[in-house]
């Protein structure tokens, strides 16, 4: 094949001289592949498929020219490229929509995308590696932009720079892609048109650099006054600077009940008891609310409830880890959120670590991650925000990462092994995944992986960035942990830091919380750099900036909306209501009652917050359990690195559980729950307030207080009238919702 191609394209050499000027004036690099790319040829849906698409296979959004060019050139003789009569190559013709082309009509005669492939095949199909000068530099104006109504365009100018010095206006040959369906439209010359006011972002795409824009539509209101708040913290400063630049004022600050319940849901999974949420109330000093941080910080509540968290992204579950294995490595997690160990610090023990899974739990990382892929693409996502997934058959197409980054970082993990010291039989034969007995982590440097498109071995690589010298003793997961986590790296404290302010906020600044990408900004990016620097500067301490982020006034507004910010999702204008998680809604339950817990497998009293994982497997939890409720409620099984395994959805199922459902019914029936001392206290009116506090964190308002003390007065049967207010409390949105 090569022999041939070579003394086709010897024969072919008068018509590559004859057309000599043409050869200079168009580079395959920095021209073909532009222009395959802005006719759209090299799309997912186009010839970019993993499978081409007519027989006719190009790198995803040309990222890969050197096989896009053998793509090309090995069809010389044949009619994709004609170089005798370029105007009859097939990717012409079809390109042109002259001949019936399932992707209809991608290139017009008189574009220049048509004339570049014309002239470069008239040429000869010069190539043109050695001496095209590589694209160093994308400058494109604006980057950032705020148009008030009645703006509703703005054009987008882009200036490419070369390696030999040489710049150029590429304007009309770069791509724009509207990063939001529905808010702009963009011009193939870049003209960006608001169809809708909002935040639209704009990708600028050419060759193998992308830069986004960021635009800010906004609509005029001439009778908008900025409320000026209170700002506590350099949070407020960025979230409230743009709040104003928008148009909308923040709301009011929550009260101290709000605040009590949603400081206890976050930081402890559960709401506050009763009396301490009366004290709290009551409580006139000025900094209770930041006292109350401190003090809910070193509960074991917190220890165990933020456990969970990260429990869930290291798939701590016990069909791959076994039930000592699981509550080995969730014992060694809760022991460093307890003593508020470092982050870092954790991270790097992970990655670092081998040895037994049970003495040395943290090994239980690399048995939960059983390939090479797998534990790159886990370490990616949960520890630096990074999807890896897509690059692993291709080019990433909506991020910097090619498929030789995706190898070469699982290779950094490639030579990790495990010895079984016991054997113990499986549960279920039939899962392969499941996994009992002690295993002992351990490298063998005799394992490898390979990298599928150049078939040769991959040689281990940081994930953009190159391989240092190992130190004496040191191997290649000690060096990645320590790059990993290091103050220096450019996204571990980002990404910490944004999954942290998603679990206090709802919501991540970038969103989701693993996917941090140009295509998916921050919608703050300089106050996430700023979060991150913080938490470095802190080193690494989880309550530190826990800490900063809820004595914002951004985290400590109120989550009803003003006639500014009713339609803001977004930018944090007021606390976005959420449904409590499984584990909340069931801890509640049980606490807010005084009924004991007990959950199939674990000791009695165990809050759900406080169970090392799942038991997955085949089959369903009995309905009746309260197992079957944590499912219902979106608790993951843990088998992905990812927070969005865990439901947040509602659904009828989880109507019906508060409705008529067995854990509620027998929660609120149990004998001696707290309906049972209730039942002698004569003043109706302290048994309201105590129900209202334990179950709303709030006092009744007098109406309610009529309704119910009335309630209480005229019942035959007052147990069954108790157990009826509870029942509606409970299915009451305060009760369901963190607000």
């Amino acid at each position: 094949m090569n022999r041939y191609f070579s003394s086709f394209v010897s024969a072919l050499s008068a018509v590559a001289l004859s057309s000599a000027s043409a050869a200079e004036a168009v580079s395959f690099r920095n021209d073909v592949m532009a222009a395959l790319s802005k006719a759209g040829c090299n799309l997912g849906t186009c010839h970019g498929n993993a499978t081409g698409k007519g027989g006719f296979k190009l790198s995803l959004r040309g990222q890969d020219p050197d096989f896009d060019f053998k793509a090309l050139a090995r069809d010389a003789s044949g009619r994709r490229v004609n170089l005798f009569t370029p105007e009859r190559s097939l990717i012409l013709i079809k390109g042109a929509n002259q001949i019936a082309h399932e992707g209809g009509k991608k290139l017009d005669p008189k574009a220049w995308e048509y004339q570049v492939l014309r002239d470069w095949i008239s040429a000869g199909l010069p190539r043109d590696d050695g001496t095209a000068p590589k694209l160093t530099k994308l400058t494109v104006t604006p980057t950032e932009l705020v148009l008030d109504e009645p703006q509703d365009k703005v054009q987008i100018k882009v200036q490419a720079t070369f390696a030999d010095g040489t710049q150029r206006d590429i304007t009309d040959r770069a791509i724009y892609e509207p990063l939001q369906n529905g808010l702009v439209e963009v011009s193939r010359s870049g003209l960006v048109k608001r169809l809708q006011f909002g935040e639209p972002g704009v990708l600028v795409r050419y060759l193998n650099q992308s830069v986004p824009v960021r635009l800010t539509f906004v609509k005029a209101n001439p009778a908008f006054a900025w409320s000026n708040p209170q700002r506590s913290n350099h949070i407020d400063a960025h979230i409230f600077a743009k709040l104003k630049t928008l148009r909308m004022n923040p709301s009011a600050l929550c009260s101290d009940e709000v605040f009590a319940r949603r400081a206890w849901l976050d930081l402890c999974g559960m709401i506050p008891p009763a009396d301490e949420a009366r004290a709290f109330a009551a409580d006139t000093h000025h900094d209770k609310r930041a006292r109350l941080i401190d003090r809910l910080m070193v509960r074991p509540e917190f220890a165990d409830y933020w456990t969970l968290k990260w429990s869930d992204v290291l798939k701590v579950e016990s069909r791959t880890l076994d039930t000592k294995g699981l509550k080995a490595f969730h014992g060694w997690i809760r022991d460093g959120i307890a003593r508020n160990r470092p982050i870092n610090e954790m991270v790097r023990a992970m990655l670092a670590s081998r040895g037994s899974t049970y003495h040395e739990p943290e090994t239980n990382f690399y048995r939960a991650n059983r390939t090479p892929e797998l534990r790159a693409t886990t370490a990616a996502q949960v520890f630096l925000g990074t999807r890896l997934q897509c690059a692993q058959c291709h080019n990433h197409p909506f991020d910097r990462w090619t498929q030789d980054d995706y190898y070469n970082w699982s290779a950094v993990f490639a030579q990790v092994d495990y010895k079984l010291l016991e054997n113990i039989k499986p549960r279920d034969k039939s899962d392969k995944h499941e996994f009992n007995g002690e295993q002992v982590v351990f490298l063998n440097a005799k394992l490898n992986i390979e990298n599928p498109r150049t078939g040769d071995v991959a040689k281990a690589r940081f994930l953009g960035a190159d391989m240092p010298k190992l130190a004496e003793k040191e191997d290649e997961l000690q060096a990645a942990a320590a790059w990993l986590t290091s103050p220096q790296h450019p996204l571990f404290a980002k990404a910490q830091a944004n999954r942290i302010w998603y679990h206090l906020m709802g919501r991540g600044l970038v969103d989701p919380v693993d996917d941090m990408r140009l295509t998916n900004p921050a919608s703050h990016p300089q106050l996430l750099n700023e979060l991150a620097q913080d938490l470095i500067r802190s080193g690494f301490d989880l309550h530190h900036l826990i800490r900063t982020i809820m004595l914002s006034r951004t985290y400590q507004l109120d989550s009803t909306p003003n006639d500014t910010n009713a339609a803001d999702l977004l930018n944090y204008s007021h606390h976005l209501p959420r449904r409590l998680s499984a584990e909340q809604l069931i801890d509640s339950l049980y606490s807010s009652l005084r009924v004991t817990p007990e959950f199939k497998d674990w000791s009695r009293g165990m809050r759900a917050s406080q169970i090392p994982g799942p038991a997955n497997g085949r089959g369903s939890p009995d309905p009746m359990s309260p197992e079957a409720f944590l499912v219902q409620f979106g608790r993951p099984k843990r088998e992905l690195a990812c927070e969005c395994e865990r439901g947040a959805d509602t659904s009828i199922g989880q109507i019906f559980q508060f409705i008529s459902g067995p854990i509620v019914s027998s929660v609120v029936s149990q004998k001696y729950n707290r309906l049972y001392p209730l039942l002698k206290e004569p003043d109706n009116a302290a048994v309201t307030r105590d129900l209202y506090w334990a179950l709303l964190t709030r006092a009744p308002t007098p109406d309610e207080a009529k309704v119910i003390e009335s309630l209480l007065s005229s019942t035959k049967d007052r147990r069954l009238a108790l157990e009826d207010i509870t029942w509606s409390l409970v299915n009451a949105k305060e009760f369901l919702l963190c607000r």
